[in-house]
């Protein structure tokens, strides 16, 4: 009994630390064009949003506001702008909260079975994105891999493992090996 009780705050533990981790990352996650946002204002149902769509300059359109800026800001930030921009002329204290519902895609070129654009996943490595592609071809070099990173970055391309941790937007060229 009490070693059931003591792995279950164990894992919960755990867990509650992989969710902490997950949330930091995406607090710091920049928006650009392909991102899905969700926006929520509490009590405030023709303000609520499920999904909205960025366009390619990186905007959305959203009621008594207009055209709303969100390339390279994030979710936080939008939180921060709708509240101001809400807050007097439309509501006395509006309670809002941004999230990304779907990341833009990576996508994965070169020596790969499929190469092209794919869905980005929280927590994908390249080896799992190689894997979406259908693996490398006969001719691949699995050394000389390269990322480059979506604007933003300090490194924009940078060589590659297996288990390199990817961002959306990353472009992945996988070159052909000779030998």
């Amino acid at each position: 009994m009490i070693i059931r009780l003591l792995s279950a705050l164990f894992f919960a533990g755990l867990l509650s630390i992989a969710q902490t981790a997950i949330a930091a990352g995406n607090a710091e996650y920049k928006l650009a064009s392909g991102d899905v946002i969700s926006i929520s204002v509490f009590g405030e149902k023709d303000l609520s949003f499920e999904k909205i769509g960025l366009t390619d300059a990186g905007t959305f359109s959203y009621p008594f506001i207009g055209e709303v800026q969100a390339k390279g800001r994030t979710a936080a930030e939008i939180e921060q702008t709708l509240i101001g921009k809400l807050k007097g002329d439309y509501l006395v204290n509006p309670r809002v909260s941004v999230s990304v519902v779907q990341y833009r895609d990576f996508f994965i070129s070169g020596e790969v079975t499929k190469p092209g654009g794919y869905p980005f996943q929280p927590g994908l490595t390249l080896g799992r994105a190689i894997a979406l592609a259908g693996g490398l071809t006969e001719r691949a070099s699995d050394n000389k891999i390269t990322i480059a990173h979506d604007q933003g970055s300090s490194k924009p391309v940078e060589k590659a493992s297996l288990d390199t941790p990817l961002m959306p937007g990353d472009t992945i060229t996988v070159p052909e090996g000779f030998f």
